[in-house]
């Protein structure tokens, strides 16, 4: 297979909302923009958010939503102190495993999100 990009599609209720929670609080530059839909530019390719998906109070189950966004950083609680400023709701600042540190907060849907700094002897986790 010859991948091009990669890309995720969030579908979301509050659509809105969630547009301006990621182009506002996390600031995401948007690539596209559409009635139905909203193309963020990642790093490593991108994010779209697009209608059609169910809202919930609080964090969505993973019978809900079996899936989380997580976005490697470079000094965690540094991008915490930051987003907190803008207003962010953490539920864990600061959650840590063997292989690095997690910080997790929900999007207004209730979706998952974990931003993750990956110990320097870990980082081969990802090869």
């Amino acid at each position: 297979m010859n991948v091009d990009e990669f890309g995720l599609i969030l579908f979301v209720e509050r659509f809105e909302q969630c547009v301006s929670f990621y182009q506002n609080r996390l600031q995401l530059p948007v690539r596209r923009r559409q009635e139905m839909l909203v193309c963020f530019d990642l790093p490593i390719g991108y994010l779209m958010v697009e209608k059609g998906g169910v809202a919930q109070l609080g964090e969505k189950t993973r019978i809900h939503n079996p899936t989380v966004l997580r976005f490697d950083v470079k000094g965690l609680s540094k991008e915490v102190h930051h987003l907190k400023e803008r207003g962010i709701h953490f539920l864990e600042e600061q959650r840590v495993f063997d292989w690095g540190t997690i910080a997790v907060l929900l999007d207004p849907d209730g979706n998952r999100i974990e931003l993750g700094e990956v110990n320097a002897k870990s980082a081969s986790y990802r090869t």
